[in-house]
């Protein structure tokens, strides 16, 4: 059977032993399931209804199942390279970047039910794959919502560069029809080593904003 993981979909069933004639059959009183999944989260809900009361004097059991799809099955993790990093909260980000030391870093803002967020993807991992030098770090908007409200990330997909003792050096929302928007930005700033010292990474005033921990709003632009 062949499915969209695009659109999404649903398997439904239900079976039981009957011990009186220890075959497999469908019975009055069994459990209908219902497997439902997410194009965008890549999870997966089972559902349980009972359809009526069990027959007497019968001995059954209701058949379980799963399915699990793997995490390739996410856009956002296909293609995903050595200088593609997944960052997990405020500290990792603040850490990451003032260990980056003159690596060029480029923070990438997404969103996994954020369309433009989607079909940008593939050519970001390209860019990727042409700059091994480079550091991506992806930070999913769905898990990070305080920490990109309080970075100031209104607009999705969003991207920032950051270069050693330079700091931010420019940041710009694009999509996939302005995509030489980023690419002219790799190939102003990715020209090697440019200065020496520790990173700066984030400024100060966005470093106690995330201390602060501020409440985002419920919506953001894509």
């Amino acid at each position: 059977m062949a499915v969209s993981l695009r659109e999404g979909f649903c398997i439904s069933g239900y079976s039981a032993l009957d011990s009186t004639l220890d075959r497999k059959k469908p019975l009055f009183g069994a459990a209908a399931h219902s497997l439902e999944f997410s194009p965008w989260k890549n999870e997966y809900s089972l559902k349980q209804m009972v359809l009526g009361e069990p027959l007497a004097g019968r001995d059954k059991s209701v058949q379980n199942f799963s399915i699990c799809f793997p995490q390739s099955a996410r856009w956002w993790d296909k293609g995903e390279l050595d200088n593609m990093v997944d960052i997990r909260s405020a500290g990792n980000l603040v850490d990451t970047l003032a260990n980056a030391g003159n690596r060029l870093v480029i923070l990438n803002f997404y969103s996994p039910d954020c369309g433009g967020c989607r079909t940008l993807h593939p050519k970001i991992c390209q860019i990727a794959e042409s700059n091994p030098d480079a550091l991506f770090l992806k930070i999913n908007y769905e898990d990070h919502r305080s920490m990109c409200y309080n970075l100031n990330i209104r607009v999705l997909p969003f991207f920032r560069f950051y270069r050693g003792q330079q700091g931010r050096i420019c940041s710009f929302s694009c999509t996939i029809a302005t995509i030489n928007k980023f690419k002219d930005a790799m190939a102003k700033y990715n020209l090697g080593n440019c200065d020496s010292g520790p990173a700066k990474g984030l400024e100060k005033t966005e470093l106690l904003k995330l201390a602060l921990g501020e409440s985002p709003p419920s919506s953001i632009i894509r």
